[in-house]
């Protein structure tokens, strides 16, 4: 799973290491309702967007990945992120 990180939203996608191909990918901003992005920080917003990922990709079978954080630290929206995957069904 690869994650990236602007500065409003985030984008997470599957890759198969094997092929090259991207399996699921999202953004925070297609992904979240407008309604479940109001009067939330963007903590919150990344934690939601990590459940609902971790949703799309156990539809697809997967449960077992590798977490690509690239530059970012892991704390702040990324980390909660990856907490909402986790909580979602994802292994890390």
């Amino acid at each position: 799973m690869s994650l990236y990180r602007s500065s409003r939203h985030l984008f997470a996608q599957i890759v198969d290491l094997k092929s090259g191909k991207t399996i699921v990918g999202l953004s925070e901003k297609k992904t979240l309702a407008e309604k479940e992005m109001e009067a939330k920080t963007k903590t919150e917003k990344a934690r939601l967007f990590g459940v609902k990922f971790a949703q799309e990709v156990t539809a697809k079978k997967i449960k077992k990945i590798v977490f690509d954080r690239g530059a970012y630290r892991y704390h702040g929206r990324v980390k909660a992120f990856a907490e909402g995957a986790r909580k979602g069904g994802l292994e890390f």
